[in-house]
Parts: structure tokens; C-alpha cells; sequence
């Protein structure tokens, strides 16, 4: 009986590995598994549910079938991938869950994050992320025509490269008082996430690895023992 977590996996039509192994990990590893968490940036830009392309379908069917076997899958949304919605979800199979939510996983309360409301030091990104993830912002965005959202997604894809590529690491990482405060308002056990591609296997804290030159899950078995593993695929 296992519980598995994965987060960054980016997932775009131009890195064909990386989905190769996503399917894989679906087929052959979350198959076995209880529950599999998904803690955000799943896709690398998402623009809506009507972008329908032959690549997300491909992902709606590999997570469809995960889920017809009678796996769970709950997906986080990150600061990529926000704008997956309602009808992906039910083609898919997946519940969304939001940023924070709680768990309880071998008597133990875990607090579940993307992970980039913790970088409390990086003021722009704190900025953008409360413009993105206002809902009427969002409905605007969606409301535009198509082509122009994706136009405008790539346009903000590059400037975040260009940002990013100025600020220094301790800037992109979270802050260990964020994180104290966020164990402590939810009364948890431990935090997992993502965001910020450190793997991390801490006593208080577990960071999920970013799926750019592998595949990577965390696995929690009943008694609470967890395992960061790599995909040899």
C-alpha cells in the first residue's frame, strides 16, 4: 500500500522523453499504487480546456485510463498550469485539490504546496502569482481568442526566462520562515512540494525533483516510510 507524489514535470509537446516517460510511469508504477498527487506545474503553459490539441489528449487518455482502474489522482495547480480547468478534469478522471491542502498518510498530518507562495523573497514572482490566480483576470484570459492567449503565453513564457534568468538562487527558493509558518497555521507533521527543483528528503521537509533529465516520484508507504526514487526509463 503506497501513496505517491510528483510535481514539475513540465509536460510539452517539444520533450516527447519526458512524456515517453510519463506514460511509462503511469503504466507501470502509479498502477500499483493507492493514490498518486500530482503537486503542480504538471504542464509546462496551459491557455484553457478549448487548446485541445493531439498532445493534451494524449495526456487526458493516459491519466483517463490510470484513473478507470481505479487509481485516484489529485492535481495541484502551479504557477504554469493554472489554467487547466473543469473539463479537463473530467475527461481526465482527477479532482483538483487546492494550494495548501491537507493529508493524513500513516497517522501523520501533511501539508501538500506547489511550493511558490514559499518563496517569499521573490517579490516579482509574488506579484505575478496574484494577478494570475485572480479569478477575473483568468476569465478575461479566457475569454480572448485563442490564437491570441497563445501569443501572449509565449510571450510571457519568454520575459519569465529573461526574469529568472537575473535573480539569484536564494531569491527563487523558499524561506525557511515561510515554511515554519505554513507547518505551523496547518498544525502538520511535515510539507511537501515542488516549484523549486531541489529534491529534498528532510524530516520536516521533502522537496519533489522537476522531471527535466528523468522521471522522479516520492513514495510514502503505510508505515510512513518515504523514498525519493528515480525512473530508469
Amino acid at each position: 500500500m503506497s501513496t505517491l507524489f510528483i510535481s514539475d514535470l513540465h509536460l510539452d509537446a517539444s520533450q516527447p522523453q519526458i512524456t515517453k516517460t510519463f506514460f511509462y510511469f503511469l503504466e507501470h508504477i502509479a498502477s500499483t499504487a493507492d493514490t498518486l498527487y500530482i503537486l503542480g506545474d504538471f504542464f509546462e503553459m496551459t491557455i484553457g480546456d478549448d487548446d485541445d490539441n493531439a498532445f493534451t489528449q494524449s495526456i487526458i487518455r493516459a491519466l483517463s485510463r490510470l484513473t478507470a482502474s481505479g487509481v485516484p489522482v489529485f492535481l495541484m495547480h502551479g504557477n504554469r498550469d493554472f489554467l487547466m480547468g473543469k473539463a479537463f478534469a473530467q475527461r481526465a478522471g482527477i479532482t483538483f485539490i487546492p494550494d495548501p491542502t491537507i493529508i493524513e498518510l500513516a497517522n501523520q498530518k501533511i501539508l501538500l504546496m506547489h511550493g511558490d507562495s514559499l518563496c517569499t523573497e521573490d517579490k516579482s514572482h509574488q506579484r505575478f502569482r496574484k494577478i494570475v490566480h485572480n479569478s477575473i483576470v483568468q476569465k478575461l484570459f479566457l475569454s480572448l481568442p485563442l490564437s491570441f492567449r497563445r501569443k501572449i503565453a509565449n510571450q510571457m513564457r519568454k520575459r519569465s526566462i529573461q526574469t529568472n534568468s537575473t535573480k539569484s538562487a536564494s531569491i527563487m527558493d523558499v524561506t525557511e520562515s515561510a515554511v515554519d509558518a505554513a507547518i505551523k497555521k496547518y498544525h502538520a507533521s511535515k510539507l511537501i512540494h515542488g516549484h523549486t527543483h531541489k529534491p529534498n528528503l528532510g524530516e520536516k521537509r521533502i522537496v519533489l525533483d522537476a522531471w527535466h533529465d528523468h522521471g522522479n516520484y516520492l513514495i510514502i508507504d503505510q508505515n510512513g516510510k518515504a523514498e525519493l526514487i528515480n525512473i530508469p526509463h
